[in-house]
């Protein structure tokens, strides 16, 4: 663990930990900085969520150095993001910082967008927080594009891995569930599309008519 980390394991307190060090060696074996390999992946990500469900409004909610949000505006969507770490804000493409803000998810949104994303964000914060995050992404949109590793343990900033089905359980319990046609895999095999799931009585009027 690197020196001092521990006293960062919490969240927004957390938030110097983001670090260029951080993005350089904690985000898998690939350096996580503006190059081809991930300037492709999330371009192919949008691509994907566009055929599908061509929002008009996204959030990204942990955008980190802006790359979905920059592949969004390139394709015409209008895009946001939000993350924790003020060294990451201050690296995103210049001519992105206008719409990506230092900002926390525990924090309620302001707004509603067709889609909010959130990728790989919630192992980083504890329960309570993540509970919290949950909330307020699901208050400001009907639609979650979603992944948290299930078992990457040994990065120190992971504090809440959990399996899928929990997170499914917590999207659950405030009215969200899984849309099992669009194929998640173009982010990564524990992804998750989530949607507002319509009540009961409201389902039984729409059979009525």
């Amino acid at each position: 663990m690197r020196e001092g980390l521990h006293e960062y394991l919490s969240s927004e307190s957390g938030a110097d930990a983001y670090d260029a060090e951080y993005y350089r060696t904690g985000c898998g074996p690939k350096p996580y900085e503006h190059n081809d390999y991930w300037v492709n992946f999330f371009g192919s990500v949008a691509d994907a969520l566009i055929l599908y469900l061509r929002p008009q409004t996204v959030l990204d909610a942990g955008c980190a150095l802006g790359f979905l949000v920059e592949a969004f505006r390139e394709r015409g969507v209008q895009a946001w993001g939000i993350d924790i770490s003020q060294f990451a804000i201050q690296n995103v493409r210049e001519d992105m910082r206008p719409y990506c803000r230092v900002g926390s998810l525990t924090q309620p949104m302001d707004g509603h967008y067709d889609l909010i994303a959130c990728i790989e964000v919630l192992e980083h914060l504890t329960p309570e927080e993540a509970s919290r995050a949950i909330a307020n992404m699901t208050a400001a949109s009907d639609t979650i594009l979603f992944s948290s590793t299930p078992s990457d343990f040994s990065e120190p900033t992971h504090i809440n891995v959990r399996p899928p089905i929990d997170w499914l359980q917590q999207f659950a319990a405030v009215g969200f569930s899984p849309d099992l046609v669009f194929d998640t895999s173009v982010l990564s095999p524990h992804a998750l599309l989530l949607r507002k799931t319509a009540p009961r009585y409201r389902r039984r009027d729409q059979e009525r008519t």
